[in-house]
């Protein structure tokens, strides 16, 4: 069968995107990993499907590139909001359902987009490292002189310990500079960095004000690009009103056929 897909990505995490929303498209894992793969099909971080939600304006199905269904996705969803947007959901104020339950989105006037995401309420702090949930599982350590961090390497074996590796975890290596946050994501499903993982970041501003309650806006750096959090700090490891901010940009869009 002959797909037609679209090409999205957000500060470099990228996805192949297909609209469902007439139900007609159903892959197996052989096919959504044939599609993310970077030699033989379209190449991409993971898959999305746009589909229809009674009482919302669409929903949205995530794969990690591996093929598996995988759970929220940051960057993954500001790129579905703004394919959307492209294919005729015309909206200022956007609600999507995802895994993870639903969620908010607006396109700013400087093509960024704020994307709402679930509240978060414990965050574990272990030794010299600290595990939440922001839509997905993250593993968040403080390092320095991160350029020249071994994140492939740490992060595979922390994903892969006997903790961890059923469920597998996304390992988050993070470096406080002057003014902003720059993090590098080893993401499960993928098996490797990426450039930039938007539930990660979202857990790292997090953890990186733990303690000091109230409302916070976090500028962070991954390799992709510039990101920002904001939430508010309730105490007691409870945070809400956590909003994910930043671009999702159209790449190509083309067709490829399926076996």
């Amino acid at each position: 069968m002959q797909i037609q897909f679209s090409k999205y990505q957000g500060t470099g995490n990228d996805f192949v995107i297909i609209d469902n929303r007439d139900g007609s498209i159903s892959l197996s894992n052989q096919q959504v990993a044939f599609l993310c793969d970077r030699r033989f099909g379209v190449g991409g971080d993971g898959l999305m499907l746009l589909g229809t939600a009674t009482g919302f304006d669409f929903s949205m199905t995530y794969y990690n590139a591996d093929g598996t269904e995988g759970t929220m996705c940051g960057n993954g969803g500001r790129c579905l909001v703004q394919f959307a947007h492209d294919n005729g959901i015309v909206k200022e104020h956007y609600h999507f359902i995802a895994i993870d339950g639903p969620h908010e989105a607006i396109i700013h006037n400087n093509g960024w987009i704020h994307l709402k995401m679930s509240d978060v309420n414990a965050v574990e702090t272990g030794e010299g490292f600290f595990v939440t949930n922001t839509g997905s599982p993250h593993y968040i350590k403080m390092v320095s002189n991160i350029e020249k961090h071994d994140v492939v390497g740490e992060g595979k074996a922390i994903r892969y310990n006997d903790r961890f590796t059923k469920e597998g975890i996304n390992v988050n290596f993070v470096e406080h500079l002057a003014d902003h946050l720059f993090i590098r994501t080893y993401e499960r499903g993928v098996e490797n960095e990426t450039y930039s993982c938007g539930t990660g970041v979202t857990a790292a501003a997090i953890v990186s004000c733990l303690h000091k309650e109230g409302e916070h806006n976090v500028p962070i750096q991954t390799l992709g690009g510039k990101l920002a959090v904001s939430f508010n700090n309730k105490g007691g490891g409870h945070f809400n009103h956590i909003w994910l901010k930043g671009p999702g940009t159209f790449v190509f869009k083309s067709s490829i056929h399926l076996k």
